[in-house]
């Protein structure tokens, strides 16, 4: 009974660790060990291909669901991103972010923000809109599904929670980032 168990346990821990294996293969975005290369001489100046093709994907499974999101932002620039975060400092409007340029993820092509696209054109950012009408907040499944293709969800964040942020960090800080590290193209 007893080698009956250790086998069965083995088998348990075989299967466990080959889909873990599977998983960070299939998401790179969720792993420590992704390949990185440095280039402190040059920023990027577009999303990452890999984040791009990600949202690609996200925007064909939420599609499927009924759900149609609008990418309202991806790569921003140093500049573009101090002015967004002079609104509501320096300039009229609403605070929106709390990163400087240089000290986000969309600076270095590794986010995305998104709102919904009603059928008549709108752009929402209703968190509590369900328009498929299956009981569950469009918003969250998005969101869900984000998460299934390795994208962290700024909405899961202890603080400021930034509902339309979406980003693949690679395992890489922002510090790691500013030294000129950058994720290669795992495809």
């Amino acid at each position: 009974m007893k080698k009956l168990l250790k086998f069965f346990l083995f088998i348990l821990f075989a299967f466990v660790a080959y889909q873990s294996f599977l998983f960070i293969k299939e998401y790179p975005g969720s792993a420590d060990q992704v390949e990185y290369e440095v280039n402190a001489e040059t920023l990027p100046t577009e999303l990452h291909p890999f984040v791009a093709e990600k949202t690609e994907i996200l925007k064909e499974k939420t599609a499927e669901k009924g759900i149609t999101i609008l990418i309202t932002d991806d790569y921003r620039s140093f500049e573009e991103q101090d002015k967004l975060y002079d609104k509501g400092r320096k300039t009229p409007g609403n605070v929106v972010t709390h990163m400087e340029g240089g000290e986000s993820y969309h600076n270095f092509g590794l986010a995305v923000d998104f709102a919904l696209q009603l059928e008549n054109g709108n752009v929402i950012w209703d968190t509590e809109y369900d328009g498929n009408n299956n009981g569950q907040s469009d918003w969250f499944e998005v969101a869900e599904i984000a998460k299934e293709l390795g994208f962290e969800w700024g909405g899961d964040w202890r603080g400021f929670r930034d509902y339309p942020h979406l980003q693949m960090d690679f395992g890489l800080t922002i510090n790691d980032l500013q030294e000129g590290k950058r994720p290669k193209y795992p495809g």
